[in-house]
């Protein structure tokens, strides 16, 4: 496994219901970015697809299996270009259908994520909660924890996937213009703090049926300092080159026997149990 890796977040402006142009323009970027020295190249929640369905039935046509065309279309650009690359879509399993991402790196698919965290929101209206745990998937450019989006305000998921052993957060997003979008740099700065892993954020930008994104998609390394950050409007690349090492060393010192701290060995779990509870059914 290596020492550094070079992150790319790629900001786009996908087109709703188009999946030809928009696997067109991934394929594009990708090559620009492995041009520019990336070994894992992160695009938006649903670039696949676009995000602003009005009903499930207006989406289930876009929604693909994994695998399916698409990945196996990004999966032959990864063989040949010898990157890995995130992306988002709409997965459809039987009758089900998921807001998901897919990992995908030169030998194939490595893993997926539905998202978890369902808000009242878009395409996330109508769709199916993901149904399976938070995963670390290890690769030889680090292990690599996926979430999507509204995943990124419950600080759970990210402490889950450090336990994990997790060396970077891949978030893809479509957080809209307006007072929520600050998450897109103090939330995701806090989420490298307290766990110590480093943290990229791929958003969207343009306007889809009156909804403005906010881009600013940014990459964070594990002290919470921004290595790069895009800006609100632009479709554009931002790299980032990241030290695991720097992921894997929880014990900080800062004067050796007198300022301490680690941020796994400190926790105390056994204090936490109200954090596991089933949120109590809506009367």
């Amino acid at each position: 496994m290596q020492e550094h890796i070079k992150i790319a977040a790629v900001q786009m402006a996908p087109q709703l219901m188009q999946i030809g142009d928009n696997l067109r323009k991934i394929a594009s970027l990708t090559r620009e970015a492995a041009i520019g020295g990336a070994n894992l190249v992160v695009f938006p929640e649903c670039c696949l697809t676009g995000y602003v369905f009005t009903s499930r039935q207006e989406a289930l046509p876009y929604g693909e299996t994994i695998p399916g065309p698409a990945v196996e279309k990004i999966s032959s650009l990864c063989q040949e270009l010898k990157v890995h690359i995130i992306f988002g879509l709409l997965e459809k399993d039987n009758d089900r259908l998921f807001n998901a991402a897919v990992l995908l790196g030169p030998s194939g698919i490595i893993g997926k994520y539905r998202k978890n965290h369902l808000p009242y929101l878009g395409i996330d209206r109508f769709i199916d909660s993901g149904d399976q745990p938070f995963q670390v998937y290890q690769t030889p450019i680090g292990n690599i924890g996926l979430y999507i989006c509204y995943d990124i305000v419950f600080p759970e998921s990210a402490r889950v996937m450090t336990l994990m052993g997790a060396d970077l957060l891949a978030s893809p997003t479509n957080f809209p213009r307006g007072p929520r979008e600050k998450i897109l740099k103090d939330v995701v700065i806090t989420r490298a703090i307290e766990n110590i892993v480093h943290v990229v954020v791929a958003n969207r930008v343009g306007e889809e049926r009156g909804f403005l994104f906010a881009g600013q998609s940014i990459i964070v390394d594990t002290s919470g300092d921004i290595i790069s950050v895009a800006s609100y409007d632009k479709e554009e690349i931002i790299y980032g080159k990241l030290s695991l090492e720097a992921a894997r060393q929880k014990h900080i010192t800062i004067v050796p026997g007198e300022q301490e701290m680690d941020h796994i060995r400190d926790r105390r779990p056994e204090l936490y149990g109200t954090i596991t509870k089933p949120n109590p059914k809506a009367e």
